[in-house]
């Protein structure tokens, strides 16, 4: 689109150009408004010139000296003229140049003064060829006439500028004369239709502005070239050179030309932004830019169009521009959001910045969302203190690197190295972080960038510690900004909104390089790129490189692209452009400043672009060098104030430069406030007309022999020195030690260029020798000495010039200066606010130096300021100063004030915001309902919301007015947020009972849910559910374990309270006995009786949670002792042994965390299928006993989740151990208890003379066959119960004091079943009927006396002997013989006082006696307990006359089957019942011979009994062997002699032998002294013969109540049957075949054989033996004939053999360890099963379902069915696990519980965390109830709803926060399965057998 910016002439005008200059126009104005008289003079003399109507009143010439460039007069009245030349300027269409006429302006006659001689002298320096031009007249068309039409001339450089003769004018005054009225010269517009529009009121552009507009005027060639260049261009210039005017006049040309063609063709609107970084200067561009477009009517801007764009830039007047937001500037806050009628844009970099940053926050990429933050304005403090400036780098961060690194650095400098080159050069691009590496950076050429040259090093280390303190606070500068956007756009985020077409970049060097490349992505149009600046001076810290770097960058960038085409045209390559011409300052200072532009070119030619030579519009006086002076400032002060006392102060455009601040302070202090006084730092874009620079070269840091460097650039004469007597050094040799030179010389440019008029150089020190020698080389100084004359430097200003200068300084946001001019202008209320923006600047420098209060104290002083600027400023411009109140009151952390500022100002959101902040919700409220139209929609919600969450959260406040319109409304938002209590009270005020009550228990309050729902005891449903949660809520707070006194404090005693409110009648049996249960527990007075049939109810039911509950209360306290009656005793312990089972199964359950009453009886919560809760105070967690294998546990007591393997260890380990200290408990009661044995002294003598007897004193009579049976029941009941515990702990049985506690209880239970004394029972009363349990103590028996057999070892035992006789005889009675076979202390440990005749050993004739069916068994007894008694052996008594009778007794019947075969054996037989009661058959094969043996020991036992020595061999249970205790032994040894001697076949020798022997002995017992007398419980016995014995027996025993003896009658028989029974006590058994004996009194016996044995003994290797008989091996005689008894005994030659021994067969071998290898397989599964990891047994569970499902619907098989139980338990896996993330994080957020604990602050992020959890649940739940196994939506086997499903799953797992452990591993398992795509199996290729290839099967 090419510039239109031609105008012609207005209507009725000629063909000569008028163009009219800025003087003319104004007077033309004032005219128009006050006379409009002159004003149509004026017009018709304007209009006459146009027309060539040169006559002598319109072209009179003024300029004297008639030499120059004619100046003529037009004559309008008598004292008005006007001005003008006959000027000769480029055409726009041709290449020509035109005459035209250039209008200076409307004079009065007394003002035509000498200055158009000077006008007309400066203009002859064009050359003569201009001044031909100008003079030259075309012929007239008519002879005299002086109409002329103007000339044309072709187009032709014009000569060189000569020096005309001189005026005769002293240079200050023609500089006075030059400078007072060319400047206002330099502008002219032609006189077109537009701009006589203008002066017209009935214009639309005149109605908008009036006076105040700007007319395009007409530019130089080289600035027309700029504007009508069609590529992308370069423009470079020194400061006042016009690049802006340039740009401003493009932009202005390009919309004109668009309008111009739109009404022809549809042409979009270009789309132009301008670019800078300071918004002054945007500001001021844009002002400009309007002024242009209001003069241009036909530009193409409707009145609306025009009147918007004036909305941009209305005159804020005293505000701050950065203070404005942005949403008042009319430009939306996304640049998205832009459309047409925006453009043209006047931004700075950072607004349009942010204008992007806002889009890409919308972008779902987190790290674009980071980026964001960075760009967005806020009002946040902390944000606002992120950002990184210079002030900041300087104030906050200069300070804290180490000194050794800061010394003699500029921190300006440094700034902008690191800004410029270390992070914002084109190389940083090349790097991921956008930081150049040391080494990079240390490489970089010396001549590009010479600045550091020398000190790279100390730079990157001062980088380095600026880094780590940014990170360290969190901050961001420029250049991370402009990287993290880069790196954004160029990863693939595109830019949202329309790319313009022209965008024009104006001061590029105040950027870093790198931000031309976010400006270039923005612009779609590589022609239309517009750069402009000047290097060498930056405003903005940070920048640092060349506009040749720049044209490189920008074309590697536009190389970059595949192809450069722009509507299938080749793109043109940029244009550079140069601009020489300041038109701001004179020749003299412009000269001085380019010397060093030349200096740096000339050292440093790669650091700065090269350049036309510079050179002002108008000559003028050389800057001033003063030397020579003394060090102090106050002798310079003559020649700057005039002479001492004249008391003249500087002027308004007057300033002193100094280096820096201290250099200030100390001037300040030697010349006190003589006017402004400024560093060069804050110089940078200010201009005066008078510039003093002070100290410049005494306060640098460089020395004076690197400053005389710049010597070598001198050519010939310096002063009166030769450049060859110069000690120049050579800058070759070491160029990085002037590397400082070069960055000195440019902040000397700067501090030069500041000035318009008048330069002075003021300098004390030898190091500016050297610049003054090259200035003075160049004649481009005036030195000035001692004695000079020269004028005064000050110069008195107006007030209106200082209120100009004060509102200028103030827009640079110098606020002292401005407070300075201010007071001279004598404008209080301008100072005053001055003076507050400066308070806050100096509050803004406290930052990250100062305290925190301090730093508040700070901005609550300027926000006081700024309070009081707006009270006496009237309009609206007070808002603004409310606005910078309320912000500084914020960055003071005083809401309060800062809400009520934002009030005043009007700004309502951020009023309603800040008083939200403050927690002043009822002022919140107040501007919610008064101005929420004036806010954003979304703001007014969110804080009405957090407003209601707020009230609704709080019991004690109410809103000041309703939140709600309605009911419905407010239920919603209660409910949507879950603000449980205000929707309780809602709810409860409505009488919706039973609803308020779900919703807290909803929310986790039982106690208030039962408490409401007990409010509608009329409802049953309500009853119901109040009894349910109150029972639940028992369970939990009083769960197992929990002591009594607990229950009546706390929760409990409020549920027990709340219980017995609770109406009973419509409960559940169960429910009302739960309750019941636990009011009992909590009486004062505990109800043992009540609990106890509370549990036997409960058991009755089948509910043993509860009833074990009962039984923990009842025995959680044992009493001290217990009851001495038997049957209290058997009750106690079935009532234990009932509470312990129960304690076992729980400690035994394989799962007993996966049975929902364990957990409720425990105190457990499922969270999920491995996850659980325990409640605090739970029995799991502490320990009642010392051991405990699960610590981990131990060491926890909060309620974090436990998996199902830790509360399954920690559970059964805390009941295992609980039970094992409950029974040991109750097993000391036991000890204590006399009840288990009974005293033998006081049975048979009826009293007992031991004093603390321990054994219980029963009569004689009452031992009957109750209390026989009862005591083997108390036995058997408490060894059930220990074996509860052995079971529960399988190792204890390893355990020496366990096995000790085993022999201890089996010695117990054999005198239990082996009574001492005949009386106390036998075996034959043995009635396992009347015992309870007795089936599972027969069980526990033989397990305990198996493992008792195995486990005795002679080498440890102090009574082995009578521990394996107990263990034989028991193992006989129940069924375990066969360990005695195999048991270590039968086959390997044998004691050598147990082996007779060297190798038979006694253990083992007494194992075959008992057991064994072999012909010698009995003479191996015999021979056994020869040995025994008579080698002293030590043996319980009582055992030992146990194994007697065990072996007489067999001995007696053997006799009679070997005397008389066959059935009439034991005919008339009168015996014992318990001599039937044996383990084997009777057999008459049985060798008997060694009888005699057997009576020599008892012989020998008689006479040890009777003696009265003390046999230590011989012991007792419970007592000693005292003399009482030897006789009733020697009686029960007689009574078995006597039944013996009775029973002896009276025919046969041997008998008769042995009945002389028997009655011999026992009448020797009654031989004794005459002073000791035969006790009289054996002294019949010893006072009859044999054939009375029988008698003598049956008198005894008629004194118990225990019959013993049965008469065996064989029915049919033809023997004679004796009739002495018949009165006596004796029962008859009638019997025909003697198989009928053992069946009829050994069913007891036999029960306890055929029992099933549960656990199976540990497996003992057997000892390898021989089943085939030794050679010598002779079969047995049944002779009855006895052995020598006087011989020595021998052994039974040859082993004892049983034949009727099992041997197992090869297959039941095999058998038994398939069986052992399947039950370890068992037991190792059943350890991964508890040992699995929680997504393993929560995945397994759902498997389990999903299976059981899919068995019992009858899923048909198929993919879905594959789908179904693979890919859907792990989906739903993964929705459970969101779900409970989801569950917690919302049980987390529960609003007023966190307001109360955290305060107001969070409420917003809290409402919406809530809302979004809450749906976010609410989808969860929803998703999970439609994919559970058994659901309908799986019947319908629809793979793509399922497909749909998992896609829904993940977007609800991506809504939850944070992540829910395995959910994300378990749905890429499902999406791997479900979404996979399915293989095609490719058919195989045929195989091509005829194919001839010889390598084919060659493979």
């Amino acid at each position: 689109m090419r510039v239109s910016l031609h105008f012609g002439n207005a209507d009725g005008f000629g063909d000569w150009r008028i163009l009219i200059g800025t003087n003319a126009t104004k007077k033309l104005r004032e005219f128009r408004t006050n006379d409009t008289k002159k004003f149509k003079i004026v017009y018709k003399k304007l209009k006459e010139l146009s027309n060539g109507q040169f006559s002598g009143v319109n072209q009179n010439r003024l300029d004297g000296t008639r030499s120059g460039v004619p100046i003529f007069e037009a004559r309008m009245q008598q004292d008005l003229r006007l001005v003008y030349q006959i000027d000769c300027v480029p055409d726009h269409d041709a290449e020509i140049e035109r005459q035209v006429i250039k209008i200076y302006g409307i004079y009065t006659y007394d003002r035509l003064d000498g200055v158009w001689d000077a006008m007309s002298y400066h203009l002859s320096r064009k050359g003569k060829e201009y001044l031909r031009r100008c003079i030259y007249r075309n012929k007239t068309e008519l002879p005299g006439s002086k109409v002329y039409v103007p000339a044309v001339f072709p187009r032709e450089i014009h000569d060189v500028v000569v020096e005309p003769p001189p005026l005769p004018l002293g240079a200050q005054e023609m500089d006075q004369v030059l400078h007072s009225h060319l400047r206002s010269l330099d502008k002219y517009v032609t006189f077109s239709q537009v701009c006589l529009n203008l002066q017209n009121d009935n214009a639309v552009a005149g109605l908008i502005a009036k006076n105040d507009v700007e007319h395009v005027f007409e530019l130089t060639l080289q600035e027309r070239k700029i504007i009508e260049c069609t590529t992308s261009c370069y423009v470079l210039g020194r400061s006042g050179t016009g690049k802006t005017t340039t740009m401003l006049f493009k932009m202005l040309g390009i919309q004109r030309e668009w309008q111009l063609h739109s009404e022809d063709c549809d042409i979009p609107r270009p789309k132009q932004i301008f670019v800078t970084k300071s918004r002054m200067l945007a500001k001021k561009v844009e002002e400009y830019f309007v002024k242009l477009l209001q003069s241009l009517s036909l530009a193409g801007c409707t009145l609306e169009e025009l009147a918007r764009l004036q909305l941009r830039h209305v005159d804020q007047r005293m505000v701050d521009d950065d203070d404005v937001p942005d949403t008042q500037s009319g430009i939306p806050q996304r640049y998205s959001e832009l459309e047409e009628h925006h453009f043209p844009l006047f931004l700075t970099f950072d607004q349009l910045a942010r204008m992007i940053a806002v889009d890409i926050l919308d972008a779902d990429h987190p790290e674009a969302k980071r980026i964001a933050k960075l760009f967005m304005r806020s009002h946040d403090p902390e944000a606002l203190d992120t950002f990184v400036s210079y002030e900041v780098f300087v104030n906050s961060y200069w300070p804290h690197f180490p000194q050794r690194l800061t010394k003699g650095q500029d921190p300006w400098l440094v700034f902008g190295e690191i800004m410029g080159i270390i992070k914002g050069s084109e190389k940083s691009l090349e790097f991921g972080d956008g930081i150049l590496d040391k080494s990079t950076y240390y490489t970089l050429p010396s001549r590009s960038n010479p600045t550091f040259s020398g000190q790279r090093e100390v730079v990157y280390a001062i980088y380095e510690a600026y880094s780590k303190l940014k990170r360290q606070r969190q901050h961001h500068d420029v250049a991370d900004r402009t990287h993290a956007i880069l790196k954004t756009l160029l990863g693939g985020t595109s830019f949202k909104g329309p790319r313009v077409d022209f965008l024009y970049v104006d001061e590029a060097q105040d950027n870093l390089l790198i931000d031309a490349l976010l400006l270039r992505l923005l612009c779609n149009n590589p022609e239309g790129l517009f750069w402009a600046g000047d290097t060498a001076q930056t405003i903005s810290a940070g920048s640092s490189f060349r506009f040749d770097d720049l044209k490189a960058f920008i074309y590697r960038i536009e190389a970059g692209h595949t192809a450069h085409i722009v509507r299938e045209r080749a793109v043109s390559p940029p244009e550079s452009f140069q601009l020489a011409v300041n038109y701001r300052s004179h020749g003299g200072i412009v000269n001085c400043a380019h010397s060093v532009i030349e200096l740096i070119s000339h050292f440093w030619p790669n650091s700065i672009d090269h350049l036309q030579p510079e050179h002002g519009i108008i000559d003028g006086s050389k800057p001033l060098f003063f030397t020579g002076w003394g060090k102090d400032a106050t002798h310079y002060q003559q020649f700057f104030v005039g002479a001492p006392g004249s008391h003249i102060e500087f002027g308004a455009q007057q300033c002193i430069l100094v280096r820096n601040e201290m250099a200030r302070q100390k001037l300040q202090q030697q010349v006190g406030e003589i006017g402004l006084i400024m560093t060069l730092y804050e110089s940078k874009g200010l201009e005066f007309n008078d510039v003093l620079l002070y100290n410049f070269f005494d306060d640098s840091n460089v020395d004076l022999s690197r400053w005389r460097v710049v010597l070598a650039a001198i050519d010939g004469l310096a002063g009166d020195h030769n450049r060859s007597q110069l000690h120049v050094p050579t800058f070759e040799r070491d160029e990085s030690r002037y590397a400082a030179i070069c960055s000195e010389l440019k902040l000397l440019y700067v501090g030069i260029t500041r000035a318009r008029r008048r330069l002075w150089i003021a300098d004390k020190s030898d190091k500016a020798e050297p610049m003054k020698l090259f200035w003075s080389s160049r004649s481009q100084i005036q030195n000035c000495t001692p004695g000079t004359d020269v004028s005064y430097f000050a110069v008195s200003s107006t007030a209106e010039e200082w209120a100009e200068s004060g509102r200028s300084l103030f827009q640079h946001k110098r606020y002292t200066q401005a407070m300075h001019c201010f007071g001279r202008a004598n404008m209080p209320r301008e100072g005053r606010i001055a003076k507050a923006y400066h308070f806050r600047e100096l509050a803004r420098a406290t930052i990250g130096i100062a305290l925190l209060t301090e730093q508040q104290r700070a901005f609550s002083n300027a926000a006081e300021a700024f309070v009081t600027c707006a009270g006496e400023t009237p309009g609206r411009e007070k808002l603004q100063y409310y606005r910078t109140a309320a912000e500084c009151y914020v960055r003071a952390a005083e809401d309060r004030k800062a809400a009520d500022a934002y009030l005043n100002a009007e700004e309502y959101e951020l009023a309603a915001k800040r008083y939200r902040k403050a927690g002043i919700f009822n002022k919140t409220v107040d501007v919610l309902k008064s101005h929420s139209e004036k806010m954003s929609r979304d703001c007014s919600e969110e804080l009405f919301t957090v407003c209601r969450l707020y009230y609704c959260s709080k019991d004690d406040e109410k809103p000041p007015s309703s939140l709600f319109r309605s009911i419905e409304e407010e239920l919603e938002f209660l409910e949507t947020y879950g603000l449980d209590v205000a929707l309780v009270v809602l709810y409860e005020s409505h009488g919706k009972y039973v609803e308020a009550g779900e919703l807290h228990l909803s929310e986790d309050r039982p106690l208030d849910a039962i408490r409401v729902f007990l409010k509608d005891k009329a409802n049953h449903h309500a009853v119901r559910r109040a009894a349910d949660i109150l029972l639940e809520c028992l369970w939990k707070h009083c769960s197992f374990g929990v002591a009594r006194q607990e229950l009546q404090k706390g929760i409990p005693k409020t549920l027990i309270s709340f219980s017995h409110q609770v109406p009973l009648d419509p409960l559940s049996p169960r429910v009302r006995d739960e309750i019941k249960m636990f009011q009992t527990a909590a009486a004062e007075e505990l109800d043992r009786a009540t609990l106890e049939a509370l549990a036997e109810s409960f058991r009755e039911r089948d509910e043993k949670v509860a009833a074990l509950w009962c039984l923990d209360h009842v025995f959680s306290r044992l009493p001290q002792l217990l009851s001495e009656a038997l049957e209290d005793f058997g009750l106690f312990l079935r009532k234990f042994y009932t509470y312990s089972h129960l304690l076992y199964i729980v400690a035994s359950h394989n799962d007993p965390v996966g049975v929902r009453g364990i957990r409720k009886l425990f105190g457990t919560t499922q969270l999920s299928d491995d996850q659980y809760v325990v409640e605090p105070g739970s029995f799991i967690l502490p320990i009642p006993s010392a051991e405990s294998t699960t610590k981990d546990v131990d060491e926890r007591t909060d309620t974090s989740p436990y998996t199902h393997a830790q509360i399954t260890n920690a559970l059964k380990d805390r009941v295992r151990s609980y039970l094992r200290y409950q029974v040991k408990a109750e097993t000391r009661l036991c000890y204590k208890s006399k009840i288990l044995s009974q005293c033998l002294l006081y049975a048979i003598n009826g009293s007992c003379n031991y004093v603390n007897c321990k054994q219980r004193h029963d009569p004689l009579s009452s031992l009957n066959s109750t209390q026989y049976n009862a005591r083997i029941g108390l036995h058997l009941q408490q060894m059930r119960i220990l074996q509860l515990v052995y079971s529960a702990f399988p190792e204890m049985r390893e355990w020496n004091s366990i096995k000790g506690g085993i022999a201890y209880w089996i010695a117990h239970l054999y005198e239990a079943f082996f009574p001492p004394f005949r009386a106390q029972g036998s075996l034959a009363n043995l009635d396992w009927s009347s015992i309870e349990g007795s089936y599972d103590g027969i069980r526990v028996t033989r397990n305990w006396v198996c493992g008792a057999i195995y486990s005795l070892d002679p080498r440890t035992s102090t009574d082995f002997l009578t521990d394996i006789l107990r263990l034989i005889k028991l193992g006989s009675v129940f069924g375990v013989g066969d360990a005695l076979q195999h048991a270590n202390c039968v086959q390997r440990y044998r004691p050598r006082v147990l082996l007779r005749h060297g190798d038979r050993y006694v253990v083992k004739d007494m194992i075959d006696s008992v057991q064994s069916s072999a012909e010698r068994s009995i003479s191996a007894g015999m021979l056994g307990l020869h040995h025994v008694i008579c080698n002293d052996l030590r043996v319980n008594l009582s055992v030992l006359c146990d194994c007697i009778e065990e072996v007489l007794s067999a001995y007696v019947i053997t006799l009679r089957l070997k005397n008389k075969p066959g059935a009439d054996s034991l005919h008339d037989a009168v015996l014992p019942r318990s001599w039937f009661i044996r383990t084997n058959k009777p057999d008459a094969r049985k060798d008997v011979r060694m009888i005699d043996y057997l009576l020599d020991g008892i012989q020998y036992l008689l006479d040890k009994l009777r003696s009265d020595s003390k046999e230590e061999n011989l012991w007792l249970m419970h007592t000693n062997v005292a003399p009482f205790h030897r006789s009733v032994f020697i009686a029960r040894i007689c009574r078995m002699l006597c039944l013996a001697s009775y029973h002896c076949p009276p025919h046969n020798l041997h008998c008769i032998k042995l009945n002389v022997r028997i009655s011999n002995m026992i009448t020797g017992l009654g031989l004794t002294s005459p002073t000791r007398l035969v006790p009289s419980i054996y002294r019949r016995y010893t006072e009859v013969t044999w054939d009375q014995y029988l008698r003598v027996v049956v008198e005894y025993d008629e004194k118990h109540a225990i019959p013993d003896l049965v008469h065996l009658v064989r029915k049919g028989t033809s023997l004679r049957t004796s009739s002495f029974a018949t009165g006596w006590r004796i029962e008859q058994f009638n019997y025909s075949q003697l198989d009928e004996i053992p069946a009829r009194f050994s069913s007891p016996l036999t029960s306890a054989r055929s029992s099933l044995r549960v656990d199976a003994p540990a497996f003992v290797p057997r000892l390898a033996t021989s089943s085939q008989p030794k050679p010598n091996h002779v079969a047995l005689s049944t002779s009855t004939e006895p052995a020598n008894a006087h011989e020595p005994a021998r052994d039974v030659e040859g082993p004892v053999s049983d034949n009727d021994r099992a041997v197992a067969t090869p297959d039941e071998e095999s058998a038994a360890r398939l069986i052992q290898r399947t039950y370890r397989l068992y037991r190792q599964k059943q350890k991964r099963w508890l040992e699995r990891s929680t997504l393993e047994a929560e995945r397994s569970a759902i498997f389990a379902t999903c299976l059981k499902h899919a068995q019992t619907c009858g899923m048909a098989r198929g993919f879905y069915r594959l789908l179904y139980l693979g890919p859907l338990p792990h989906l739903l896996l993964a929705l459970k696990k969101g779900i409970s993330i989801a569950t917690f994080v919302k049980a987390t957020t529960k609003i007023p519980g966190l307001l109360l604990r955290e305060g107001h602050e969070r409420l917003e992020e809290l409402g919406r965390q809530r809302s979004q959890i809450s749906s976010t649940l609410k989808q969860g739940q929803e998703l999970l109830k439609t994919l559970s196994p058994d659901s309908q939506f799986h019947r319908n086997r629809n793979i793509g709803a399922l497909k749909h499903a998992v896609l829904q799953v993940e977007e609800f797992l991506h809504g939850i926060p944070g992540s829910a452990r395995g959910a994300p591993e378990e749905l890429d398992i499902v999406r791997k399965a479900i979404f996979a795509e399915k293989q095609v199996r490719q058919e195989r290729p045929a195989l091509n057998v005829n194919a001839e290839d010889p390598d084919l099967y060659g493979y």
